[in-house]
C-alpha cells in the first residue's frame, strides 16, 4: 500500500498537475534525459524554447553524438551552467559507443554517465522504464524538508542523507511516473520557495511545517557567507567592417568552450592594454572608449565586466590560435555566455545608424 503522502500526490497530479510539457507523455529516454538536464537549476519557462530548438537540430542520441561540441554550445548559449552542455554531448557519445545507442534502464548505471547524478538518473529511469527509484532535486528537498519537518541546511551531507531516506520511504510500488511527476509539480507550482500556496496543497493535512507554522523557516537556508565580487576588463576588438575578435574559452571552468571577448587585467591603462592586445593577438590596435559595466551573478560570486572599445588600425590577421572573427550578422547566433551576449548586442545597437526622421 502506498503511503497517504504518495496516494494524495498521485491523485492530485492526475487532476491538477502539469500534463502539457513537450517532454511529457513519452517514454523516450532521450527526450526525458534532455529535459531533466536542462531543468537542473533552470525554470520550465526558460527551458521550453531551448528544448524545442535542441530536439529540432538533434532529434535523437545519434545526431547529438555526431554533432560538434561547437554546434551543441551554440544551441545551448544563454541557458547557463555550460558544463551541462559539455556533459550532455559527452554522455551522448558514451551511450552511442558503449551502450549501442540505448539508454541503460538501471538508475545505478545511468548515474555513472557524464552529467547524470543520482536524482536525474532516477527521474529518467522512472519516466522511461517505470523504475522504483526516489528523486531528490532542489524542489523535492524543499517539499520533504517542510512536509516532514527536517531542520538543517539540505546541502549538508547529514541532512541530505536524511532527506534521501525519506524520499526512498515514500516511493510507491505502482504509478511511479505519476508520483515522480507529482513531486516535481508540487515543488514547482505550490510548495515554492517564496509565497507557497499551502491552502491548495494536496498533502497539507500531514505537513509538519504547516502544522507548526514553520513553512517560511524550512528548509533551513544556506549558512550566510560573504559574496565575492570579481571585476575584469574585456576588449571589444573590431576591424574596419565591424567584425569582433572573440576567443574560445578553455573546455573547463566558467563558460567552458564558449566564445568571449579577450579578458584583461582591469588595472591596465589604455596604453598598457594596447600593448597587451598587440602581444597576445598580434594586431595593432587603438583604444576608442568604454561601455557601461555589466554585472552577472554566479552561484557563489558576482562578476563585473568592464568592456573597452578597441579598433584595429593595422592588419586584421591574428596570432592567437583560439581567436576567431565574428561578423556583425553572426552576433545573435554566436555561442556566447549570457552577459557577453548582452555586451555584444549593446555594441551592435551602439553602432546602428540613427533612424531617418
Amino acid at each position: 500500500m502506498p503511503s497517504k503522502f504518495a496516494s494524495r500526490l498521485i491523485a492530485w497530479q492526475a487532476t491538477d498537475g502539469r500534463h502539457d510539457l513537450p517532454w511529457q507523455r513519452t517514454r523516450d529516454p532521450y527526450r526525458i534525459w534532455l529535459a531533466e538536464v536542462m531543468l537542473q537549476q533552470t525554470q520550465v519557462a526558460t527551458v521550453l524554447p531551448y528544448f524545442t530548438r535542441f530536439v529540432e537540430l538533434f532529434p535523437d542520441i545519434e545526431s547529438l553524438a555526431a554533432a560538434s561540441l561547437d554546434a551543441v554550445m551554440r544551441v545551448w548559449a544563454g541557458l547557463g551552467y555550460y558544463s551541462r552542455a559539455r556533459n550532455l554531448h559527452r554522455c551522448a557519445q558514451v551511450i552511442v559507443t558503449q551502450h549501442g545507442g540505448r539508454f541503460p534502464d538501471s538508475p545505478e548505471t545511468l548515474a555513472q554517465l557524464p552529467g547524470i547524478g543520482r536524482s536525474t538518473a532516477a527521474a529518467i529511469a522512472a519516466f522511461a522504464y517505470g523504475a522504483h527509484a526516489p528523486i531528490l532535486d532542489g524542489n523535492v528537498k524543499r517539499v520533504m524538508a517542510r512536509h516532514f519537518g527536517v531542520e538543517g541546511y539540505p546541502g549538508a551531507s547529514a541532512i541530505e542523507r536524511q532527506l534521501w531516506q525519506l524520499a526512498e520511504s515514500q516511493v510507491p510500488d505502482a504509478d511511479i511516473g505519476a508520483y515522480t511527476q507529482g513531486l516535481m509539480d508540487l515543488g514547482a507550482t505550490l510548495c515554492t520557495r517564496r509565497a507557497p500556496r499551502c491552502e491548495t496543497c494536496p498533502v497539507r493535512a500531514s505537513c509538519v511545517a504547516l502544522r507548526e507554522g514553520r513553512v517560511v523557516e524550512l528548509p533551513t537556508p544556506r549558512p550566510a557567507r560573504a559574496r565575492r565580487v570579481r571585476e575584469t576588463a574585456v576588449a571589444l576588438i573590431r576591424d574596419s567592417a565591424g567584425a569582433l575578435l572573440l576567443e574560445r574559452r578553455p573546455p573547463t571552468g566558467v563558460w567552458g568552450s564558449l566564445l568571449s571577448a579577450p579578458e584583461f587585467d582591469l588595472a591596465l591603462t589604455d596604453a598598457e592594454l594596447e600593448r597587451a592586445i598587440e602581444q597576445r593577438c598580434g594586431v595593432e590596435v587603438e583604444i576608442e572608449g568604454r561601455m557601461d559595466a555589466v554585472r552577472h551573478d554566479f552561484t557563489h560570486f558576482t562578476l563585473v565586466i568592464h568592456p573597452r572599445l578597441v579598433r584595429v588600425v593595422g592588419s586584421a590577421m591574428v596570432s592567437e590560435t583560439a581567436a576567431v572573427w565574428c561578423a556583425v550578422a553572426e552576433f545573435v547566433s554566436a555561442p556566447l555566455p549570457a552577459p557577453m551576449r548582452r555586451i555584444v548586442l549593446a555594441l551592435a545597437r551602439h553602432d546602428a545608424p540613427a533612424p531617418v526622421t
